[in-house]
C-alpha cells in the first residue's frame, strides 16, 4: 500500500495495482480485480469480480463496478468486465460481467465518459469515446459502435446494435438496430435522420456528409423493396467508406430489424 491508498479502504492482497493508483477512503477491491496505472478511484467505490480497468480511468463514489449480473440464469460461470483506457465513470454507475451465453465478457472501450446512474448489463460491447448520459441504460449483449452518444434516460433493448457516430435522443427506447450516424428519438425510438452535428464535430468534410445524406435518403426513402434499394445506392455511392459502413451494417443478419423512419 502506498500514501495514495486510503487505510479505510479494503484493498484484497491478491488484487494487482499498477502503478501511481489512488485510492480514496472507504473503497472496496477484491481479489481478482486490476487496476491500471494511473487510475483513480474517489471514494465509496466497489470494484469487484474478475475486472480489469485500464489505465487512466477515474471512478466517482457508489460505483458499483464488476459484481456479479443480474441475468437470472446466471450460474457462478468466471466471467470478465473489461473496461478499457482513460474513461470517466460518474457516480452510482454499475458495469456488470458476461456470462456463458455471451462469450463470458463485458467489455467497454477507451476515452468513454459514463455519466451519473448508466448501467452496462451482461455481455455488452462498448466503442470507443462513447457517451453515455445521466440514467442511459444497457441491456444485455447490446453492442455500441465508436463515438456513440446516448441521452439521458434512454435504454436500449437486449442484443440490438448501435453503429459508429450514431445518437440516441434523450427518453428513448431503442428496440431496434440504429445504423451508423443515424440519429433516432422517441418513446419507441424512430430514425429521425443522420446525426449531422456529430458528424461535423467529428471533423467530416461537406462531400462526405453530401454522400452520406444522399445514400440515407436512397436506402429509406426510395422506391421498391429494400434489398433493391440497398443495391441501388451501392451502384451509386459503393466507392464511398461512408456509406459502406452503413450498408455492411444494414446487411449484416441479426435478432432485431433496423430503426425506420417515421412514416
Amino acid at each position: 500500500m502506498t500514501d495514495l491508498i486510503h487505510p479505510s479502504s479494503v484493498i484484497d492482497p491478491n488484487a494487482k495495482i499498477g502503478k501511481n493508483v489512488s485510492i480514496g477512503p472507504f473503497c472496496v477491491v477484491g481479489p481478482h480485480v486490476t487496476l491500471g496505472d494511473n487510475c483513480k478511484l474517489h471514494s465509496h467505490v466497489v470494484v469487484e469480480g474478475r475486472t480489469t480497468i485500464g489505465e487512466g480511468t477515474t471512478i466517482f463514489p457508489f460505483a458499483s463496478i464488476g459484481h456479479i449480473n443480474q441475468d437470472l440464469k446466471y450460474s457462478g460461470e468466471p466471467s470478465e468486465l473489461h473496461i478499457g483506457k482513460n474513461n470517466v465513470i460518474r457516480e452510482h454507475v454499475t458495469m456488470q460481467p458476461g456470462t456463458k451465453d455471451g462469450g463470458m465478457l463485458t467489455k467497454i472501450g477507451d476515452n468513454g465518459l459514463f455519466m451519473v446512474g448508466v448501467h452496462v448489463a451482461h455481455d455488452c460491447v462498448v466503442g470507443n469515446n462513447v457517451i453515455m448520459a445521466n440514467n442511459a441504460t444497457l441491456a444485455g449483449h447490446v453492442h455500441v459502435g465508436d463515438f456513440v452518444l446516448l441521452g439521458g434516460l434512454s435504454a436500449v433493448h437486449q442484443w440490438i446494435r448501435i453503429g459508429d457516430h450514431a445518437v440516441i435522443g434523450g427518453m428513448s427506447g431503442v428496440e431496434a438496430d440504429v445504423i451508423p450516424y443515424g440519429r433516432v428519438k422517441g418513446d419507441r425510438a424512430y430514425l429521425a435522420g443522420l446525426n449531422l452535428i456529430g458528424l461535423e464535430r467529428r471533423g467530416f468534410n461537406k462531400e462526405q456528409i453530401k454522400k452520406l445524406q444522399r445514400g440515407f435518403n436512397l436506402l429509406f426513402d426510395g422506391k421498391g423493396t429494400f434489398d433493391e434499394r440497398v443495391a441501388n445506392v451501392k451502384e451509386k455511392f459503393g466507392d464511398d467508406e461512408g456509406v459502406q459502413a452503413v450498408l455492411k451494417f444494414a446487411e449484416e443478419k441479426t435478432k432485431f430489424p433496423l430503426c425506420q423512419p417515421k412514416r
